[in-house]
């Protein structure tokens, strides 16, 4: 089995609420979402980007809006800033179900490359903690304190707007191109990332300010859970000139295994097999190259095709790259080893 490390889930929304089962809902599993140790066990992934990401209080899950446009074409108005007073105890509730998971001895919070390395050698999951959307922090003394309590990589947006910079909307089909670039505060952010070695996530963010990130930042360019503009027109996507861009500086991309950001046609549908999945990976491979492309599920935040329901139907795609013409080096790159690469270069070993 080939092991899969992933770009970005949001298990722990689902630990939050599980309350004091959380740890049973880890160890064991209760036939809900889309991950849990044991399906993570079967499916070969050793470890992931565990996302902290806050709901917006007046229009709920971002599902729910969705589900009121299901079929392109749509362009839903960006949801309101959330206050870090309300954002913050929600992070620091997720932030606290991760540390509980590793207190069940089957997960690690990593904070160095040997972290993960030390981790995958013990069969533990190696989990990153990620921050998706920048709410909870007041200021930048802020990001520090997070940084001592292991956060490694952020995304400065959600899909709506923060003090630091602007979200894409959820619009199909649109260009990524929405909005204004970053705020003073999010090009200090920038900076202040790059200091602590922080990992800058670009997905969800707009074209301008992920411009301004490529502008101010020293370290390679990350999207850790988006997809190809040239096949899938969301703004989610991104654009061949954004893929250029985080191509020039080393960087990585993981693709996202949301059906609207996958099928051509924007629909938030399952659909069998592997075809689209492998449009979108031979379209990133053509321009970011074999050290550029990685996966970012986005387990538990979306709609998964039918043959990768869950973390356990992970072999299945690994499969269809072999079988699709990629070597298996190709494939373990794609599937680890350039997640465990881009966080070395970004880190330090």
């Amino acid at each position: 089995m080939i092991p899969v490390f992933d770009g970005h889930n949001d298990f722990l929304q689902r630990a939050v609420a599980a309350g004091p089962e959380a740890g049973r809902l880890w160890t064991e599993g209760d036939g809900t979402g889309h991950m849990d140790l044991p399906r993570l066990r079967a499916g070969g992934m050793v470890g992931g980007f565990f996302a902290m990401w806050v709901p917006d209080a007046e229009t709920g899950d971002v599902a729910e809006l969705l589900r009121q446009k299901e079929n392109p074409p749509f362009d839903l108005p960006l949801p309101p800033e959330v206050a870090c007073d309300q954002a913050l105890p929600m992070a620091f509730a997720q932030a606290s179900a991760l540390f509980a998971l590793e207190r069940t001895g089957t997960l690690s919070v990593c904070r160095s490359a040997a972290d993960i390395r030390a981790a995958m050698d013990a069969g533990h999951v190696a989990a990153i903690l990620h921050m998706e959307g920048a709410e909870p922090l007041a200021d930048l003394d802020a990001l520090h304190l997070w940084h001592a309590m292991g956060l490694r990589s952020m995304g400065f947006v959600w899909s709506r707007p923060t003090a630091y910079g602007h979200g894409v909307p959820f619009a199909f089909p649109s260009s990524p191109d929405r909005g204004e670039g970053l705020t003073d505060r999010g090009k200090a952010l920038v900076r202040e990332c790059n200091a602590l070695r922080i990992i800058i996530d670009l997905s969800h963010l707009n074209e301008k300010g992920c411009d301004d990130v490529a502008r101010l930042t020293d370290a390679p360019l990350v999207a850790t859970h988006s997809g190809a503009h040239a096949i899938c027109e969301s703004s989610r996507n991104l654009t061949d000139r954004q893929l250029r861009r985080i191509a020039g500086t080393g960087g990585v991309v993981g693709l996202n295994f949301n059906t609207g950001f996958l099928a051509p046609d924007g629909r938030r549908e399952q659909f069998r097999g592997f075809d689209i999945l492998l449009r979108h990976l031979d379209h990133m491979l053509a321009i970011l190259g074999e050290d550029g492309v990685a996966l970012g599920s986005d387990f538990d935040g979306a709609v998964m095709p039918a043959d990768l329901s869950d973390a356990a139907a992970l072999p299945r795609l690994t499969d269809a790259l072999l079988a699709h013409g990629y070597g298996r080096e190709l494939v373990e790159k794609i599937a680890w080893r350039n997640w465990l690469s881009l966080v070395e270069r970004s880190w330090g070993g």
